[in-house]
């Protein structure tokens, strides 16, 4: 986690993730809050505990993008979508030595296709007599990369977020 704020890019989609875990969810406040205890709880399960800040960060990013999908992007008899993956890093450096990290990716798919976040967050945070706005504003910065992009198979949306960190365990990924 760099604590720079991100502009939205391309989605990158990762190389064969070596753990999955994908689920729809009814789009009310309900689908949410079990969606963001799923999340943790598989994040635990793969190695990254419930109080670690791998954890911790993805699990806040999947209450943000989960929460949206239900307030703004519902469509009625409809549901969201929610995508978990754990892969292996890329080399940061041309040598063919495996990467000392490891790449955790949320994706939230929504149908709703008018109603997308922001392109930009601006550096500061949202004035405190805002109503809103603040909960990009955190994702872009506990994510490494985050963004919106068009479903290819399907009508509306997906928001996704990346984080960059080192595997858990003796091996060259997650647990």
């Amino acid at each position: 986690m760099n604590g720079a704020i991100t502009p939205h890019v391309a989605p990158a989609q990762p190389a064969a993730p070596s753990r999955e875990f994908s689920m729809q969810f009814t789009s009310t406040p309900r689908g949410a809050r079990l969606a963001r205890r799923l999340v943790s709880h598989r994040l635990d399960e793969w190695g990254y505990p419930y109080d670690s800040t791998p954890n911790e960060a993805i699990t806040l990013i999947a209450a943000e993008f989960t929460a949206n999908a239900v307030r703004h992007g519902h469509v009625p008899g409809r549901d969201f979508h929610l995508r978990l993956t754990a892969s292996p890093g890329p080399s940061p450096t041309p040598t063919p030595v495996p990467s000392p990290s490891a790449t955790l990716r949320i994706e939230v798919a929504d149908t709703r296709t008018e109603r997308r976040p922001a392109q930009e967050v601006a550096g500061d945070p949202p004035p405190l007599h805002e109503e809103s706005g603040r909960g990009l504003y955190l994702v872009a910065r506990l994510a490494d990369r985050w963004g919106v992009a068009t479903r290819v198979a399907a009508p509306g949306k997906q928001v996704w977020a990346e984080l960059h960190l080192p595997p858990v365990g003796p091996g060259a990924g997650p647990a």
